[in-house]
Formats: C-alpha cells, structure tokens, sequence
C-alpha cells in the first residue's frame, strides 16, 4: 500500500514538473513587442532623410527607440506574471528542485 502512494506522488510530481513552463504567454508577447520596436527604431534610423549629422531624428530619436526596445526585451524576461507568483510559493519548494 505505501508503495502505491509513493508511486502516485512521484507521478504527480513529474506532471506538475513537466507542466512548469518559465515563460507565461505575456512574457512572449512583451518579447515580440521589443522586438517589433527595434526593428521600427533601426528603419527610423535608416529611413530618416538628411545627413547623419544634421537630421535630429536618426541621431537622437531612433537610437533612443533602439534603447527603449532593448529595456523592454530585458524587462520581458524578468517579467513574472502575478498568477504565477501566486501559484509558486515558498511551500511549493519541491517544484523547484
């Protein structure tokens, strides 16, 4: 009989285990976001008429969009969405073995 209940929390710990994803599906859009941005930000930079020194919107704008994306790529990443940070406590410790 204890074997079988063992044999049931190991399974139960595998699926819960397996299920556990790091990234939620508003960490991948804010990803796809940044991204989108660097891109917009380096065809500013490109498209942007004059030369490189007279036109204030490819030397101070488009890099500061390219800056922008980049913060919001890390801050993608570090993002922890709050039904997760209810889902995993500090009694669900073996989630994280």
């Amino acid at each position: 009989m204890a074997t079988q209940t063992k044999s049931k929390q190991v399974k139960q710990e595998k699926k819960t285990v397996s299920n556990f994803m790091v990234f939620k599906r508003q960490n991948y859009i804010l990803l796809v976001t940044s991204l989108a941005v660097i891109i917009i930000g380096f065809m500013v930079m490109g498209m942007a008429g004059g030369e490189a020194f007279d036109d204030p919107m490819k030397i101070t704008v488009a890099p500061l969009i390219v800056l922008f994306g980049f913060a919001l790529g890390v801050f993608s990443i570090l993002y922890t969405p709050k039904d997760l940070n209810k889902q995993v406590g500090p009694e669900d410790n073996n989630l994280v073995k």
